[in-house]
């Protein structure tokens, strides 16, 4: 352990049963950082270390103030393609961030920033999907070796307001197609409900089976399908309910669960939340039910009636569909950091991003002379969870 400035210490800590006893710590810290998301809840992290963490890879960067957790960056090692210290989450996770308490902000990302170093003397620092706003970019900001700021996934997010404030958004014709919508799912009876703590493991796993459903004989993400991914999701969101920092609705049609929805919540007033997963059965397609309307009149319905949040995000993925609610486009960032010695490995992640980010636009102008009903579907991006 070493000493920065005064009172804060830092410690790196790679044993996966402290990371378990560092729960009550880490989710005081999670409600002392404003930009938290659902995603650093420890319910959350732990669990996926859980599922997808390799052993010997675990760094958990810890800052303390006389004992007391200020800041906390959840990494893990990993050899390739470039031996690089990244974000806890991987692939499934929309959104990726260190934790600082706001009331020591300044020193704690300081702290931050130079156990981080020390780690970069042999690997790169690849902090991916950080929102703007987020606690990584203080630390960031206070780097003094090689960095670089790169654009990464696109998240649309709308302001979390009742349905009709919502529709008022629209022109009068789209709104008017929206209200008939919404009155449709009244007509046909269509009810959903708030999953208790108790029931979410068996909401979840019928999540998912109507999730497999709902892209049968189409481009579903295969991790999705996987055992661990399942045993994720049922694993975390248990408490993650039980906190706030979850909800699971179900919709039932003639008394059968139809639909299922996992939003994911920042647990604070003000807060984000996020539209993560659902599943629905193809029955709602043949009865013409609009489910990205259904699934947003009652996410907006449940969060207006607890305490406010500002954000509705739709996650990751620009797929037209979304866009019919003038949504706000927000890019997450990647942001690289090296020492001038494993400069060389910053510069090798630079040029594959923008190589790849090459590819993606002959990509998107090949598809540019697609069906427009195709592209109107929306998209389970293997890529991203």
């Amino acid at each position: 352990m070493s000493g920065y400035g005064r009172a804060l210490s830092v410690e790196v800590c790679t044993e996966e049963r402290a990371f378990a006893e560092l729960a009550g710590d880490w989710e005081r810290l999670h409600g002392a950082c404003p930009s938290a998301t659902a995603f650093q809840s420890h319910a959350w992290l732990h669990s996926w270390w859980q599922s997808y963490g390799r052993p010997g890879r675990l760094r958990l960067v810890l800052v303390r103030k006389g004992g007391a957790l200020v800041a906390a960056a959840p990494l893990m090692r990993v050899r390739r393609p470039l031996p690089a210290l990244v974000p806890m989450g991987g692939a499934i996770t929309d959104i990726c961030d260190v934790l600082i308490d706001d009331e020591v902000a300044a020193p704690a990302a300081g702290a931050l920033a130079g156990a981080l170093a020390e780690l970069a003397r042999t690997a790169l620092v690849d902090f991916r999907e950080v929102r703007p706003g987020g606690a990584m970019e203080r630390v960031y900001l206070c780097w003094r070796g090689p960095r670089h700021r790169l654009p990464d996934s696109v998240c649309l997010e709308l302001p979390a307001v009742p349905m009709d404030e919502l529709v008022g958004r629209l022109s009068s014709r789209h709104a008017q197609r929206v209200r008939n919508k919404v009155n449709r799912l009244a007509r046909l009876g269509i009810e959903w409900r708030l999953v208790r703590g108790e029931e979410t493991d068996a909401a979840l796993r019928r999540l998912l089976a109507l999730h497999r459903l709902q892209w049968q004989g189409r481009g579903m993400s295969s991790e999705h399908a996987r055992p661990r991914f399942l045993e994720h999701l049922v694993r975390s969101a248990a408490p993650m309910t039980r906190s706030g920092q979850a909800a699971v609705m179900e919709f039932l049609l003639d008394g059968t669960v139809v639909a299922v929805n996992l939003n994911l919540l920042s647990g604070r007033p003000g807060g984000l939340a996020g539209t993560y997963l659902y599943g629905f059965h193809p029955q709602l397609r043949e009865r013409k039910v609009d489910v990205a309307a259904m699934l947003l009149h009652a996410s907006t319905e449940h969060l207006t009636s607890v305490d406010g949040h500002r954000v509705l995000s739709l996650l990751r993925g620009d797929e037209p569909y979304k866009y019919r609610w003038h949504p706000k486009k927000v890019v997450n960032q990647r942001l690289l950091l090296s020492r001038r010695r494993t400069a060389p490995l910053l510069a090798a992640a630079v040029a594959e991003a923008g190589a790849r980010e090459r590819v993606k636009r002959v990509l998107r102008r090949a598809a540019d002379g697609a069906d427009g009903a195709e592209q109107a579907q929306p998209v389970d991006h293997a890529d991203q969870r």
